[in-house]
């Protein structure tokens, strides 16, 4: 594992102030909350708040993010609302991701601070966002670096929920990644959902659904998050089927049977450790949520056998032959119809989650 995945559950008690405003003083200033343009949060890049280089050229990937995941700093919930405390948050965070765990730049893609200012966290993240096409490498959640959209809102929400300026901009900025990257809004999470954390509260944790409807009345669509199923140690069947071969490509050694037994069991728990997921033993939500990955067609292997033996269970006859062909398609468009989804022939953690209910 590479220091960019290492786990940190304590990364946010030991960010610190006291850094000089340096260049912050004489930036351009960037309201709050307020929109370059319809539904487009004003983003300070990282050349506004004074970011230091990355320690090594950051990795820009060909393809968008899949989801976006929502932390907190686990900071102290400042009163300071100025734009002055959010850039030097931005500078805090990044000195301690690159001193301290050794990190090439700044975890997250973008933060938003407790006065509603979004600065961008690692370099060339709005770029990409602007781009529509692209994804930056990043550090905030274990096995999702990258494939996901890291947002750092400024406090600590165990037990009060964000200032509403700062949720309203939380909104903005999800709204308009959404847009820029086709994403929905169902396809936003908690860093919860994926590690062994409290991140991002649970307060602001709770408000999830409420800001999935909130970015859905932007975007359209349904903000209904994917529910998993909990198996385990003694279950059988097509679930259990579907959990081996996702296990398998992702390197376990197991006998895809449909019987949940202590070589299962031993698998998903390696697997959650790898992921730093709660170590259980049982295939709930952190696991799903790290196991199951969009297939299409062109597709192969065992993810799209996984999904091939749910529609077949579904009753929708489909060879199990892990290749994503026209036939395939077709089978996920006809559940997907009948499943009151958009019939986009994409098995995405929604569909997937459908398939297994």
């Amino acid at each position: 594992m590479s220091p960019e995945t290492v786990p940190n559950p304590r990364r946010r008690a030991f960010l610190t102030g006291g850094l000089a405003l340096g260049a912050a003083a004489v930036l351009p200033l960037w309201a709050p909350g307020r929109a370059h343009a319809a539904g487009v949060p004003a983003i300070a890049d990282t050349t506004a708040w004074g970011a230091r280089p990355a320690s090594s050229p950051v990795r820009v990937l060909p393809t968008p993010p899949q989801k976006i995941i929502v932390h907190h700093t686990a900071t102290a919930n400042v009163t300071d609302y100025s734009q002055s405390q959010a850039f030097q948050l931005a500078r805090s965070m990044q000195n301690w991701a690159m001193d301290d765990r050794q990190w090439s730049d700044t975890g997250q893609h973008f933060t938003v601070s407790r006065g509603a200012y979004v600065m961008e966290g690692r370099h060339s993240s709005l770029a990409a966002l602007q781009g529509g096409t692209q994804t930056v490498e990043s550090a905030h959640c274990v096995g999702q670096n990258t494939v996901a959209i890291g947002i750092e809102n400024e406090g600590t929400y165990t037990t009060v929920d964000p200032r509403s300026e700062q949720y309203a901009t939380l909104v903005e900025l999800c709204a308009h990644i959404c847009r820029q990257y086709g994403l929905r809004a169902y396809q936003i999470y908690g860093h919860r959902d994926f590690n062994a954390t409290q991140c991002p509260g649970d307060r602001l944790y709770a408000m999830l659904p409420q800001l999935r409807q909130a970015v859905a009345a932007r975007i359209g669509g349904d903000p209904t998050a994917p529910v998993w199923p909990l198996l385990h140690n003694g279950d059988a069947g097509d679930r259990v089927r579907a959990l081996q071969h996702l296990l398998v490509r992702r390197g376990a050694t197991i006998t895809v049977d449909g019987s949940f037994g202590p070589g299962t069991e031993k698998a998903v728990r390696d697997f959650q450790t790898l992921m730093t997921a709660t170590s259980d033993g049982y295939a709930g939500n952190q696991t799903w949520h790290q196991l199951v990955v969009p297939v299409r067609q062109g597709d192969s292997g065992e993810a799209v056998k996984a999904v091939q033996v749910l529609l077949t269970a579904k009753g929708i006859p489909t060879d199990p032959d892990g290749a994503f062909g026209p036939g395939t398609q077709a089978s996920v468009t006809t559940f997907q119809n009948g499943a009151g989804l958009p019939a986009d022939g994409l098995a995405d953690a929604r569909t997937f989650s459908r398939l297994l209910a």
